[in-house]
């Protein structure tokens, strides 16, 4: 698929991805999601070799509208060579007491889209890790060491960005007690 194309098919996937997220009804102002994407994936290529910050562009504006409709904050997960760090805006650093860490995410050690969100923010900063509340995770980048216990699968329609595929979770509190425990008031 030329790159025209895969980006027109990108925007779409993302587009139908952010609708479905939208409407499932857990995403609350103030709510922090993770999101871990390899650019190369969606490029149908294999994790770390061909990242596409024209593909980053489009998956994150496609993200940050879903921000601005929600009110959540995001996470951008870097690759395994900053140990998956999370670009995020600086005010995070400090309403989460997050660990800020010294690093500043390029395409070859970060990845393409950690290194977009960070050139794009308003004030990035790189967190050592965070816990979230919800998370998507496209091209499978392993973001579960993100997600607060206890992780739920969202099951989209849209099942792939491009040519990668891309799992969606929720968490919930945990459920504790037994037998005679009672859940809901």
């Amino acid at each position: 698929m030329d790159m025209e194309r895969l980006k027109k098919q990108v925007r779409q996937d993302m587009d139908q991805i952010v609708s479905e997220w939208g409407s499932a009804g857990h995403l609350q102002a103030g709510d922090l999601a993770v999101i871990g994407c390899s650019t190369s994936e969606v490029a149908g290529e294999h994790i770390g070799t061909s990242g596409s910050e024209e593909l980053a562009a489009i998956i994150f504006e496609a993200l940050t509208s879903l921000q601005n409709d929600t009110g959540i904050a995001l996470a951008f997960q870097c690759c395994e060579h900053l140990n998956r760090a999370l670009v995020v805006e600086k005010e995070l650093i400090e309403q989460y007491h997050l660990d800020e860490v010294a690093a500043v995410p390029v395409p070859k050690a970060g990845g393409s889209m950690a290194s977009f969100a960070f050139q794009h923010m308003e004030q990035p900063a790189l967190a050592e890790s965070i816990t979230a509340d919800h998370g998507i995770d496209i091209g499978e980048t392993m973001i579960g060491m993100h997600l607060r216990r206890v992780a739920v699968p969202l099951r989209f329609k849209q099942r792939s960005a491009g040519h990668a595929r891309v799992n969606a979770a929720r968490t919930r509190r945990k459920l504790i007690g037994g037998e005679r425990a009672v859940y809901e008031r």
